[in-house]
């Protein structure tokens, strides 16, 4: 059951680095609000903090599920659900910082993606082993 090994250990990465985005994108917010008092425009960071804040908590859920059910090969469809979630915010996140006007890094997108793909491959490796 390499697969379930794989998704425990990505899953636990998941939880740790969720939990530190979900602090730092409450941060953000919290930051945001005090440019927006002070008059700055502030809608596309707004936008950009809340997508952080989602793309936290559903690496965090991920996470759980993941280490929640490493060894239950039946639930790899909702680890696969969730993985593929995270991806797709990770990209989203990454269109809006080049459409905000930033530098689009490929080691960005890369590091972004790493643990999350990861955790897609163990659950993938668990469904394969389900048949």
């Amino acid at each position: 059951m390499q697969g379930s090994k794989f998704l425990k250990v990505t899953g636990i990465l998941m939880i740790i680095f969720g939990a530190l985005a979900l602090v730092l994108a409450i941060i953000a917010i919290a930051g945001i609000s005090l440019l927006a008092a002070m008059g700055a425009s502030s809608g596309l960071l707004t936008v950009s903090c809340i997508l952080a804040l989602v793309g936290a908590v559903a690496e965090l859920v991920a996470g759980i599920i993941g280490v929640k059910n490493w060894n239950k090969l039946e639930k790899a469809g909702t680890c696969i659900t969730w993985g593929i979630i995270v991806i797709v915010l990770c990209v989203i996140s990454n269109i809006l910082t080049v459409v905000g006007g930033g530098d689009f890094s490929v080691l960005n997108l890369a590091t972004g993606l790493v643990i999350p793909v990861l955790y897609l491959i163990g659950a993938l490796q668990n469904k394969k082993a389900l048949g």
